[in-house]
């Protein structure tokens, strides 16, 4: 009796090594998609009153984590019954991941040009805030959900050869680190100006000590938000990069041979097939609005 708890205990020991060390592989292959998790959320839960910035984060973060209750089960499903649907859904994130980062570098290099408006002030009755902050907190949740199944299914794939309970472990705790981290971490930069204002608040001195580090924090928010961007599409290119370089078979044969070193070359995979589809796009749209225009005479 004794000796088969001892043998159960050294399973479970086993199994949480497995764990554990599956956990930091899959977290090294989503950490590049959590930059650009972390820098779209940090936009998207800015720009409220100060005193609403909490609660409608915590809005968003109760949403994530909706989310994750609904893509983990249908991804396990698929990973136990069409495993092979996993990698489909990795190719397709990563189309998608990559044209995103095309698109932020074009709009970089190309920006839009928009018509100067003097901004209009408009008087918003109680309802109407809530409802515009309800319409914020659905579209950033919405956000959330396309990057959470990129998330998952990576981080999935990452684990691929695993057995299901592994997976299961692995795949839930990276889900509920990345909302909690990234959720968290957000929160710590949207209230980074409030801080730094109370700190230059806290004493009538001037130049003091607290005032140099309050305009520290309040002039470096806009520039940790920009930089968290830079960093997010930087990121996007090389994980999208990554997924085809690991799981189309042909091009990493085809490159295997070549003497560059293996993130340079996910980079520019991702940059390459990124501007690729995102001409693909851009044609298929113009086409389609020069159709509806001349249909339309």
């Amino acid at each position: 009796m004794a000796s088969g708890i001892f043998a159960l205990l050294d399973d479970i020991a086993t199994l949480m090594d497995d764990v554990a060390v599956m956990s930091k592989v899959a977290g090294k292959k989503t950490a590049g998609l959590l930059g650009d998790d972390l820098a779209v959320n940090a936009e998207k839960a800015s720009g409220f009153m100060s005193s609403r910035e909490l609660p409608v984060l915590w809005a968003i973060t109760k949403g994530s984590f909706l989310n994750k209750l609904i893509i983990l089960p249908l991804a396990f499903l698929l990973s136990a019954f069409l495993p092979a649907a996993i990698t489909i859904i990795l190719i397709i994130g990563g189309l998608y991941l990559a044209y995103e980062g095309a698109e932020k570098i074009h709009e970089y290099l190309f920006p839009h040009k928009h018509k100067k408006e003097k901004p209009k002030l408009e008087k918003l009755s109680e309802e109407e805030v809530l409802s515009r902050e309800k319409e914020k907190i659905k579209s950033a949740i919405l956000t959330d959900f396309i990057l959470s199944v990129e998330i998952i299914i990576i981080a999935l794939g990452a684990v691929g050869e695993e057995v299901l309970l592994t997976k299961i472990l692995v795949v839930t705790i990276i889900a509920i680190v990345a909302t909690v981290g990234v959720y968290g971490i957000v929160a710590l930069i949207v209230r980074m100006d409030e801080f730094g204002a109370k700190l230059i608040n806290l004493n009538d001195e001037e130049n003091s000590f607290s005032d140099k580090v309050g305009h520290f924090l309040v002039n470096a928010l806009p520039k940790v938000i920009k930089g968290l961007s830079i960093i997010g599409t930087i990121a996007l290119l090389l994980v999208s990069g990554g997924i085809f370089v690991h799981n189309l078979h042909f091009y990493h044969d085809f490159i295997e041979s070549i003497p560059v070193p293996g993130i340079i070359l996910e980079l520019l995979t991702g940059l390459v097939v990124g501007f690729i589809v995102f001409l693909v796009i851009n044609s298929a749209v113009k086409i389609y609005k020069q159709f509806s225009t001349n249909s339309g005479q």
